[in-house]
């Protein structure tokens, strides 16, 4: 399996070099030559390690069965995700079930690539002989900073650097970062939003003269975000997971289709679930769903992506993104990997802030997505209405995917089994769950809302926020949006 080019500026390369690199070191994305289709009969009755196997093997070509399979045994056991599953699926009801991506070390849905993507990585790197120290520049919205860390830390070979907008993310998801320990991680807050963290991280990776300088002294850049395609494929399991976990209980059977639904702002998570489609996953509907930064319903709704608008803070941040990455290879894939197309939307993206698709391409996009938001209120008012009907709580992620999904299945009368995608536990956002649970926002003790919601829930605190309060700050740094390539410099000992 080869790898392109979303802007068909690179020639093509195997598994192993597009992991290395994460992006396309001339700009753009890398993206499976071909899509591989899955045969359902070697999936049924596998656990989780075997369907990943399955996924993988179609993708990674040039990584051995063994090699594959000694990665899966140590990314995905009961060591380092507290069920036997690895992702439970939960039924609100007999058409209606959430997919629990949060049951990993940091209890957010990047474990399930994080945990992984370091052997890809490494083995990348000792495959093509690269003798460099490997710097992981990570931009995070909240959970993707975190869950990198813990894939990344102490393993031999890697530093890993992660910029956060300084007040951008939720109280626990920031100390769950500054507070991690291996003696290869940094994390530096950003005076800026989510957007300003990717912006200045992706103009870094095409600085061809910085990255000569950062080469000469024995480092070279690679990526643990979405952009790295060993971010993404791991996220493909999860969906064919789902649907046999809906055949398992009779809730569809082998060959009916669902429809899935993801809250995004990346637009990584609901691409894998694109990609799963295409490999012969039987999808009906997705179901696009953002917050009140809706540039992706507005883009569904419209063909027009514009980022020009105001940019709202809420309580899903990791949904406040008015840039999102992956939606280029999306475009690529659905324009027949037409690059001049992808080269001319993200140059006037650049340019102008906005790019209109063609006519074409906006009617085949609309053929299997919709696009919907919910606002805070509504965000809200969904986790109590959850919690009120199925005594389940959700975080306010997975509060606006069940909203949107609602209010489709309303609007549109379609009662098609669906999935929806639970991004985050709900102690990872306390304290807005048990203030739309409660209506109590008195309380301002992380916490002593952990504890509470605890109670409320009947749940046990996620492993990964209990201990917390009492864990050692060790990353105190905090620049401007300029000052990406000087820290660098500075945390590698370049002078």
């Amino acid at each position: 399996m080869n790898y392109i080019s979303t802007k068909g500026n690179y020639p093509p390369v195997d598994s192993a070099t597009a992991i290395k690199f994460g992006m396309v070191p001339r700009g753009g994305l890398f993206v499976p030559e071909s899509i591989p289709a899955i045969d359902f009969d070697r999936l049924r009755g596998m656990d989780y390690g075997g369907v990943a196997y399955e996924i993988l093997r179609l993708f990674l070509t040039d990584f051995s069965e063994e090699e594959l399979k000694d990665f899966i045994a140590k990314a995905y056991n009961g060591e380092r995700f507290d069920s036997s599953r690895i992702v439970p699926l939960h039924f609100l009801d007999d058409n209606t079930s959430i997919l629990e991506l949060w049951h990993g070390p940091t209890a957010a849905f990047k474990d399930l690539a994080l945990q992984i993507m370091p052997h890809f990585l490494t083995t990348s790197a000792r495959k093509l002989k690269s003798s460099r120290e490997i710097v992981i520049l990570v931009a995070t919205s909240g959970d993707t900073g975190k869950a990198a860390l813990e894939g990344f830390k102490d393993v031999p070979g890697t530093r890993i650097i992660v910029f956060y907008p300084k007040n951008g993310v939720s109280d626990i998801q920031r100390l769950q970062m500054v507070t991690t320990g291996g003696n290869n991680t940094s994390v530096v807050a950003v005076d800026g939003n989510f957007d300003d963290c990717q912006n200045m991280v992706k103009s870094i990776f095409a600085d061809t003269q910085y990255n000569a300088i950062l080469n000469n002294h024995g480092f070279e850049l690679s990526s643990a975000n979405s952009i790295n395609w060993g971010r993404l494929v791991p996220q493909i399991i999860y969906y064919f997971w789902a649907y046999l976990g809906m055949v398992e209980k009779r809730s569809v059977f082998i060959g009916e289709e669902i429809n899935i639904a993801v809250p995004t702002g990346n637009f990584g998570n609901i691409l894998a679930a694109y990609y799963a489609y295409r490999m012969g996953l039987p999808v009906k509907t997705l179901i696009c769903a953002s917050n009140i930064n809706k540039v992706l319903t507005d883009f569904f709704e419209s063909g027009i992506y514009d980022k020009n608008r105001e940019f709202f803070k809420t309580s899903s941040p990791s949904m406040d993104i008015l840039i999102s990455s992956n939606l280029e290879r999306f475009l690529y894939e659905i324009s027949g990997h037409n690059a001049l197309k992808i080269q001319r939307w993200y140059n006037e993206l650049v340019k102008d802030g906005r790019f209109k698709v063609d006519q074409t391409t906006a009617i085949r996009m609309t053929e299997l997505f919709v696009g919907g938001f919910a606002d805070e209120k509504e965000t809200f008012d969904e986790i109590k209405r959850v919690f009120d009907n199925y005594g389940y709580l959700v975080d306010t992620h997975t509060a606006v995917g069940i909203n949107v999904y609602r209010r489709f299945r309303e609007e549109s009368g379609d009662n098609t089994p669906t999935v929806i995608a639970s991004t985050a536990s709900p102690f990872k956002f306390n304290k807005a769950v048990y203030r739309a649970v409660t209506g109590d926002d008195s309380i301002d003790d992380e916490f002593a809302l952990l504890e509470k919601l605890s109670e409320i829930g009947k749940m046990d605190i996620h492993r990964a926020v209990d201990g917390l309060k009492d864990a050692e700050i060790r990353h105190k740094l905090n620049i401007s949006t300029d000052e990406g390539r000087r820290v660098i410099k500075e945390i590698l000992n370049i002078k």
